[in-house]
């Protein structure tokens, strides 16, 4: 047992045997696989018009530089990528909902971490960047949701990625966590690029779970959105991190947490149980974001 000082219970009464059965909702909408696949080939037929400078590094042999490019909806969004003198392959992150401040270097990939709208090198005036606002941000339509935006985000920075370095197209990855991890979920179900990824306590999962018990994370904004718009459902099942991670079809390490505040564990292991066992590992966490 975790000591604690919230109001709830992180858990949400949930014991491991019975998270580990968690199923994603049932609420799939008819068209949701049509919906993401036309966001997808919209999404990759986007020219990309790359600036590109080069900043600071911390590595002498890895280069960091700042890119900014268009992206879905014509939004101008921006990347830190980094470049090691001997890369290995290629990496996207996704960052959580604390934004992406700075590169994310390694010696041996290129990764490219995108910020997505609203955070970071793609901060917008019309797009909040406080985690309460944003993850309601045009939430009235599955057409204007920012999540929508979000996980075109990912699929834009795959594309610049290979643009500048297609030698990272036989070994690219994602990881992501939290935010970066529901996001993911959602990208990876269609995305045919990339070969492996991991999801670290994902959100965006089981929104019925999510709507029903408190939190300190974004869902809470969320939940309390519903309470006043009930009519909210029928958009957030078209961005279920759990209803898309069926559909992911490539090697996918997830780690959710039995314990997150945040994160709600229903919604995270719903993700997890989800992805077709034959491209699943878990590794099950004790504690997710435990003060965030």
């Amino acid at each position: 047992m975790i000591k604690h000082d919230f109001d709830f219970d992180p858990t949400c009464g949930y014991s491991e045997k019975e998270l580990l059965a968690m199923l994603p909702p049932d609420n799939e909408p008819t068209d949701f696989k049509e919906f993401w696949q036309d966001v997808y080939q919209q999404t990759l037929a986007i020219s990309s018009k790359v600036e590109m400078r080069e900043v600071w590094s911390p590595e002498p042999d890895v280069k960091c530089y700042e890119l900014h490019y268009k992206s879905l909806d014509g939004l101008d969004v921006g990347a830190w990528l980094s470049r090691p003198k001997n890369s290995k392959g290629g990496i996207v992150v996704g960052h959580g909902y604390g934004g992406c401040p700075k590169p994310s270097v390694s010696k041996d990939f290129t990764v490219i971490a995108p910020s997505s709208r609203g955070f970071s090198l793609s901060n917008n005036i019309d797009i909040p960047w406080m985690s309460s606002a944003h993850v309601i941000h045009g939430i009235e339509s599955k057409e204007t949701y920012v999540i929508k935006g979000a996980t075109a985000d990912i699929w834009r920075a795959t594309s610049v990625l290979l643009e500048l370095f297609p030698d990272t197209q036989s070994n690219l990855n994602y990881s992501g966590g939290s935010y970066g991890g529901g996001l993911g979920a959602l990208a990876m179900a269609w995305e045919k690029r990339v070969k492996a990824c991991w999801l670290n306590v994902p959100t965006f999962g089981h929104h019925p779970s999510r709507l029903q018990f408190k939190s300190v994370g974004s869902g809470e904004a969320v939940r309390t959105y519903y309470k006043e718009h009930p009519e909210v459902t029928e958009v957030l099942a078209y961005f279920d991190a759990a209803t898309a991670a069926k559909y992911i079809k490539i090697p996918t390490l997830s780690t959710p947490a039995l314990f997150d505040p945040c994160v709600l564990p229903p919604g995270q292991f719903a993700v997890n149980n989800a992805i077709p066992e034959k491209y699943r590992k878990t590794v099950v966490l004790l504690c997710g974001h435990l003060f965030s």
